[in-house]
C-alpha cells in the first residue's frame, strides 16, 4: 500500500522535470527517508505520502474525504496528527542539512499528500496536505524564489547524498 502510494505520487512529479524541476525519489537520512524532494525555481519541497485505505460505510465520495484543519487529519473512521509533525520535521531536517552544506539558509517547505484522497481544507494555515493530483500545480503556482546558482549548489548536495549506490551488474 505505502509503495503504491509513492509511486502514485511519483508518476505526478515527473512532469515537473520537464518545467526544469527535479526530484528525488526515497532521500535516505541517518534516521528517516524523505519520499520526495522537488527542487526548482519554486524552492525546496520535502514531500511526505501516506497512502491510506480508503474503508467504505456506503456514504460514497465522503468515504474518500479527508478534512484537514490545520492540526489534524479527520478521515471517515479516525483522525491523525502525527503525518504533519513528520512533514513539519523532515522539512526542517533538510532545510538545516542543506544550509550547512551550501553555507546559506535554505527553506525547505514540507508537504504531505494523501493519493487517492480527497482534501477538504476548512483552515489555510499549517503544512500544505494535497492529493497526489494537486502537488504539481501547487509548486508550479509559486513565484520563483531560488537563483540558478543556489539551485545548482542545492542538487550538488543532494546529488553527493543520494547517488551513491553502485550499480552491481555493470561490475568494475
Amino acid at each position: 500500500m505505502a509503495h503504491d502510494g509513492e509511486v502514485a505520487v511519483a508518476q505526478e512529479l515527473t512532469p515537473l522535470m520537464l518545467e526544469g524541476y527535479t526530484v528525488f525519489h526515497d532521500f535516505s537520512t541517518e534516521k528517516f527517508n524523505i519520499d520526495h524532494i522537488v527542487v526548482g525555481r519554486a524552492g525546496v519541497f520535502a514531500i511526505e505520502t501516506k497512502a491510506r485505505t480508503k474503508r467504505s460505510a456506503g456514504n460514497g465520495e465522503k468515504d474518500a474525504v479527508v478534512v484537514y484543519d490545520g492540526k489534524s487529519l479527520r478521515f471517515p473512521f479516525h483522525t491523525e496528527t502525527k503525518p504533519i509533525k513528520q512533514a513539519k520535521d523532515q522539512a526542517s531536517w533538510l532545510s538545516k542539512w542543506l544550509s550547512s552544506a551550501v553555507g546559506e539558509p535554505v527553506k525547505a517547505t514540507p508537504i504531505l499528500t494523501l493519493p487517492g484522497w480527497y482534501v477538504k481544507r476548512v483552515k489555510p494555515d499549517g503544512v500544505p496536505v494535497l492529493n497526489n493530483s494537486e502537488i504539481r500545480s501547487y509548486i508550479t503556482k509559486k513565484k520563483d524564489e531560488v537563483p540558478k546558482e543556489m539551485i545548482t549548489r542545492i542538487l550538488h548536495q543532494l546529488d553527493q547524498r543520494c547517488r551513491d549506490v553502485e550499480p552491481k551488474a555493470f561490475g568494475k
